[in-house]
């Protein structure tokens, strides 16, 4: 059968599984695939945008929910200010006053973003970030899932198998699962640079650019 739908999915799982005593369990291990996913990819899908508007001297913002990774921080202005990345004792020791000003740099504190200098103003700040992946739903599927379908089914599996305490099971599905993984990111790296002869450091072994001082 093909598997276009999160109904398909279940379906296409219990018939795997050759059981009919899992119903209830099969979406848990659909979930439990996806976060494992959203961890070790880093697809189209999950490159976002969220805005926030900076208040006059409050140095910190709260970040989007599902961040996983920064990607860039820029404020709307004009010309557009893009922020350099800092560790937070970096940025302490590069701005160590609490003067106010346009805010030149940044650093991760929790689930917020520090900026420095401290916002003298109402900007307008953009995050651009890797988040986490759409969950799949009755009422809504994602790219990944209609292009990769075979990437839920056996990611799915392997946990259905280890809920089951089959371990030779559990590891032949994680096996498949962890090489379409490897496929998949491959896939992107093209998507992002193409195929030409010019040589650029795949996307997932690039690291933001930290300044230490």
């Amino acid at each position: 059968m093909s598997i276009t739908s999160y109904s398909d999915l279940q379906t296409s799982i219990a018939n795997f599984l050759a059981r009919d005593d899992l119903t209830a369990q099969i979406p848990d291990f659909i979930q439990l695939a996806e976060s494992r996913m959203s961890r070790e990819l880093e697809t189209r899908e999950q490159e976002k945008r969220s805005q926030a508007t900076l208040v006059a001297g409050d140095e910190y913002i709260a970040l989007p929910t599902d961040l996983r990774e920064v990607r860039e921080v820029k404020l709307n202005t004009s010309p557009t200010k893009v922020l350099k990345y800092y560790s937070p004792s970096g940025l302490d020791s590069m701005y160590s006053s609490n003067g106010q000003g346009k805010p030149e740099g940044y650093s991760v504190v929790g689930v917020e973003l520090k900026l420095r200098p401290i916002p003298d103003a109402a900007y307008t700040a953009e995050i651009v970030y890797i988040g986490s992946l759409p969950a799949l739903s009755a009422s809504s599927t994602t790219t990944l899932f209609l292009r990769s379908p075979d990437l839920y089914l056996y990611g799915a599996l392997a946990e259905a198998y280890a809920y089951l305490l089959d371990e030779a099971r559990s590891q032949q599905y994680d096996a498949k699962f962890s090489r379409i993984i490897e496929e998949i990111k491959v896939d992107e790296q093209r998507s992002h640079y193409g195929t030409g002869s010019l040589q650029i450091k795949s996307i997932y072994s690039q690291q933001n650019s930290i300044a230490e001082t």
